[in-house]
């Protein structure tokens, strides 16, 4: 019989549900005792027109895992996601958002420590970012030292897709009062999954299944549903509630209505052209070879198998966007939407991760709700994921942590066009050189809202710049022409100093 129930501790949060807000306050149990054996940060409340304290701000953190900007509000041509469209109106969308490290749990780490990967010491899918730094103030840990509640559902610091779906992974616990863990329906059914990259493990694999069943029975079916029970449980407190949904990352895995809004002969593949990857350094491609030897209708079936998952996710955020209105809580909540990283889908031969390419370090991010006063307006200045953290904090009054390497972007969500002088970063790793003399090297990366430029092992490996006024496809890499010198050396200058 199939296993479709959350991991043990989700029966906190049916306790929650139906117990009274008085005892969700009290000190006694395991949600009371955590947070009050942490020493409150000083808090710098919201204030009224009038000057008085206002009640505290809520959070709605809302993440997706391997999306890219292929959304409706993003201005793709063909993908439907009506529910982020609906957020981006009532907030705003980041249109050059970038993250630290296009791989999950570097990503992570530094999204909810407000840390690069360098100060993080966490740059692949297996380090505890506690065993480098175990005294860091996590984002949600803040929030619960000023007296919220911190509630997790599904994905948020790292854990294997589709291994450790159902467990906490590298959780935090200290980040949380509450977390739940849910398990689907779709992985019971990973038998039947078609694989076209049948030598990769299914988390880094191009397979997909389109499944029988309602969206309920899916993981991510049931992390909105277990979302909109803490919304429930929690509405009359202050809470920071972190919502994380695994789609689409692969396996692509949806029901089998949201793989029937793609026909296979309206989903394009990325344009090719002769020469692509000619000019960039040896170390860049991630796919070798190219889309991993796979034909056009091969690739042309993962990318419809992607685009289901990405409707797939947005209803699920519907669903939980809806209860925060149903609930009354929208308008004293803020709201985020963002993805770890980018992801490609072909583009240069490339699949997934783990790349410089500017689709695989650009993320969707949306911020909606009180403080935001630019409303259904988007914003073209570089952000970075890691402003995520000094960004709440300042929208809820809350004192961050001295030395976050972010910065707050509240005067862009009141004015998306103010001046920004701010650059991203990205960087990545890779291996370099053959037999004995194999190392490992680093691939870093700046991004301006014009240029992009890339150094591989500080150079040695080769060197990249794109101008993205012109050439928003990376097509044609600048590093060698001498009319772009001056240029180069700029951004590398930028690299040096790490900001």
């Amino acid at each position: 019989m199939r296993s479709t129930r959350p991991a043990l501790r989700v029966r906190r949060l049916r306790f929650l549900a139906a117990a009274s807000l008085c005892l969700l306050g009290a000190a006694a149990g395991t949600l009371g005792s955590r947070a009050a054996a942490q020493a409150p940060a000083r808090a710098l409340a919201p204030r009224s027109a009038e000057g008085q304290a206002s009640p505290k701000r809520n959070v709605l953190f809302i993440a997706s895992d391997d999306l890219t900007c292929a959304l409706g509000c993003y201005g793709h041509p063909l993908v439907k996601t009506p529910h982020l469209d609906r957020l981006a109106g009532r907030g705003v969308r980041f249109e050059r958002a970038y993250c630290q490290f296009p791989l999950c749990s570097p990503s992570r780490v530094s999204v909810l420590t407000g840390l690069r990967p360098e100060k993080t010491g966490v740059r692949d899918n297996s380090t505890r970012f506690r065993s480098i730094l175990p005294d860091a103030v996590a984002l949600p840990q803040l929030f619960r030292r000023n007296g919220y509640r911190a509630a997790r559902v599904g994905k948020l610091y790292h854990y294997g897709v589709p291994s450790q779906i159902g467990t906490s992974g590298l959780d935090d616990d200290v980040s949380w009062d509450v977390i739940v863990n849910p398990r689907g329906r779709d992985k019971d059914e990973e038998g039947l999954l078609r694989n076209l990259t049948p030598k990769r493990g299914l988390g880094s694999a191009l397979a997909f299944h389109a499944t029988e069943g309602s969206d309920e029975e899916q993981t991510d079916g049931k992390v909105a549903s277990e979302a909109i029970r803490l919304l429930e449980a929690l509405r009359d407190r202050p809470f920071f509630l972190a919502v994380g949904f695994f789609r689409p990352h692969t396996p692509y895995v949806a029901p089998r209505r949201h793989f029937d809004g793609y026909p296979l002969d309206k989903v394009a593949l990325p344009e090719t052209f002769e020469g692509d990857l000619e000019d960039v350094p040896e170390v860049a491609p991630w796919v070798q070879p190219p889309n991993w030897g796979l034909g056009r209708q091969d690739c042309t079936a993962a990318v419809r198998a992607y685009y289901a998952c990405v409707s797939f996710v947005d209803a699920q955020v519907g669903r939980v966007l809806d209860a925060l209105e149903r609930l009354g809580l929208a308008e004293r909540t803020v709201v985020v939407f963002w993805s770890d990283h980018g992801y490609l889908l072909g583009e240069h031969g490339q699949w997934m991760k783990m790349s410089l390419f500017e689709g695989s370090a650009r993320v969707p991010l949306l911020i909606a709700g009180p403080g935001i006063e630019a409303r259904g307006e988007a914003c073209g200045r570089t952000v970075e994921l890691l402003d995520l953290y000094p960004t709440l904090a300042d929208l809820c009054g809350l004192e961050a942590p001295p030395g976050l390497d972010g910065a707050s972007l509240r005067p862009l969500l009141e004015d998306p066009a103010r001046a920004w002088s701010r650059p991203a970063l990205t960087e990545v790793t890779r291996k370099a050189g053959q037999g004995k003399r194999k190392k490992d090297i680093l691939g870093r990366s700046v991004r301006t809202e014009r240029w992009r430029c890339t150094e591989w092992d500080e150079g040695r490996e080769g060197i990249e710049l794109y101008d993205h006024e012109r050439d928003p496809q990376e097509r044609r890499n600048l590093a060698r022409d001498p009319g772009h010198a001056r240029v180069v050396e700029e951004m590398r200058a930028v690299l040096r100093a790490g900001r």
